[in-house]
């Protein structure tokens, strides 16, 4: 499963942690702030607090969220050593 990060819309720094399924938890300011779901390439949605269901609305914060979700890159890692060490 990929890995949390973090992206930036105008001034507004969020953190994306995937949960599986094209749904995500987002933070905003350190705080919980949404759950959304990808329904196509433009259009996500946001997901009910307390039932997980989807909130058929448009919102453009969420769909600007979302397309910097799947315009994210993740950083390659370094690759490790692989050399063992004696003492």
């Amino acid at each position: 499963m990929q890995q949390p990060f973090d992206i930036t819309i105008g001034n507004i720094d969020y953190a994306v942690f995937p949960e599986g399924n094209d749904t995500y938890v987002i933070f905003k300011e350190g705080k919980e702030y949404l759950h959304i779901q990808k329904d196509t390439d433009t259009q996500w949605l946001k997901l009910d607090a307390e039932t997980a269901t989807p909130i058929f609305e448009t919102d453009n914060e969420i769909n600007s969220i979302g397309g910097a979700i799947l315009s994210y890159v993740p950083e390659e890692e370094e690759e490790e050593d692989d050399e063992l060490y004696e003492d």
